[in-house]
C-alpha cells in the first residue's frame, strides 16, 4: 500500500522545487554594458560625482565637459578651465567600439593627477561606482 500525498502536501513540493530552480542560472552573470556610449556615460557619473561634485582639491579650477551624444562614435568627456569653458581642453577621456577602447589625453595626463585619472577611469569603465 502507498501513502497517499495530499494535494497541499503536492502543492508545497512543487513550490518549493520551483523556488530552487528558479535560483540556479545556466547563464553567466553579466557584465555592464561594455559600448563606448555605456563606458563613456559610466565614466562621466563618476568624475562629476568623484571629482567636482565632491569638491576635490584637485579639479577644483576645473568643470566637466560631457560630450557623450557623438556623431563621429567617439562618446567623450573634457575637463577644462572653470573660468573659460571654451578653451583648448585639459583632459579628454573618449571611447570607441564595442567593446569599448578608453583613450585619455591632455596636459592633466602629463601631470601629478595623470595615474588617478587612469586608475579611476578604468574603475569607472569596468562599472565601479567608487571614488579613489
Amino acid at each position: 500500500m502507498r501513502p497517499r500525498l495530499s494535494t497541499t502536501r503536492v502543492l508545497a513540493i512543487a513550490a518549493t522545487a520551483a523556488l530552487v530552480a528558479s535560483c540556479q542560472s545556466n547563464t553567466p552573470a553579466k557584465g555592464p554594458d561594455r559600448s563606448a556610449l555605456s563606458t563613456m556615460e559610466r565614466v562621466a557619473l563618476g568624475a562629476n560625482a568623484c571629482w567636482f561634485k565632491s569638491g576635490d582639491a584637485a579639479f577644483a579650477d576645473y568643470r566637466l565637459a560631457p560630450e557623450l551624444n557623438s556623431f563621429s562614435g567617439r562618446p567623450r568627456i573634457l575637463v577644462v578651465h572653470r573660468g573659460s569653458p571654451e578653451s583648448r581642453p585639459l583632459l579628454v577621456v573618449q571611447a570607441e567600439g564595442n567593446p569599448s577602447k578608453l583613450d585619455a589625453f591632455g596636459p592633466m595626463m602629463q601631470g601629478s593627477t595623470g595615474p588617478r585619472i587612469v586608475k579611476d577611469v578604468t574603475r569607472w569603465a569596468s562599472g565601479g561606482k567608487a571614488c579613489g
